[in-house]
């Protein structure tokens, strides 16, 4: 099994403020698949993903990628774990505005091993004519483009996304998700999707329903269809 996720526990505050965010979360995830997740507002799933990004500790319980359990390694492990394992996509884009696109893009490459062609990868994000201009000079879905880029420019296993497409309209919404499904086909990164959209778990190998810090349902899609398919 490529992420397990065992027994994962996380609160924040203390005393009558005290929340339990996380109540013991049981997840398998296999190379490749994408996974959503799935949950109202409060249902721990950007936490879940904060933790498998190493952005935030868990209370309890582990992840371990690949056999390596993150919990067990010191900050400069979890730095090379951050690095070599994991891209990040959010909501909002990040991008840095005095770089244009291509260099935008650039900064992940520094950040790995083993890039990916950068010249490719701006033909396959749609990028490529746009190259030169900068993050203003674009629309919202060019500029969540150019964030997936950066994020997968650097050829990570993983790849994690909070709400990709919470800012974007419903056409530039389809072209991201599309986007995501292509590079998935194209890189075979394992892609783990935090959504509150619904209809985005039919695009899906594997579903996590969240509700209360639970696991409420967990099943893999026998009927996945694609992006282009995807209606709400």
């Amino acid at each position: 099994m490529f992420i397990e996720i065992s027994n994962l526990k996380k609160h924040f505050g203390e005393g009558e403020s005290r929340v339990e965010v996380l109540k013991g979360i049981d997840i398998e995830i296999e190379k490749g698949e994408i996974c959503v997740l799935l949950g109202p507002s409060g249902s721990g799933k950007s936490t879940l993903l904060n933790i498998i990004g190493g952005i935030d500790d868990a209370d309890d319980g582990y992840i371990a990628i690949d056999g390596e359990k993150t919990a067990n390694m010191n900050e400069k492990g979890l730095t090379q774990y951050r690095r070599k394992h994991l891209g990040y996509v959010f909501q909002m884009y990040n991008l840095i505005p005095n770089l244009n696109i291509r260099e935008n893009i650039e900064v992940g490459a520094y950040l790995s091993d083993h890039p990916l062609d950068t010249e490719e990868l701006l033909h396959t994000l749609g990028l490529f004519e746009h190259r030169h201009k900068l993050p203003s000079q674009l629309s919202g879905g060019q500029q969540q483009r150019c964030s997936i880029g950066r994020a997968i420019v650097k050829n990570p296993d993983i790849l994690l996304c909070d709400e990709p497409t919470g800012a974007l309209d419903y056409n530039t919404s389809k072209e991201i998700l599309k986007l995501l499904e292509d590079i998935n086909k194209k890189y075979g990164n394992t892609i783990i999707m935090v959504t509150h959209n619904d209809a985005i778990r039919n695009m899906a190998d594997r579903v996590v329903t969240l509700r209360d810090g639970k696991v409420r349902r967990n099943y893999k899609n026998e009927n996945k269809l694609s992006a282009e398919e995807l209606d709400w």
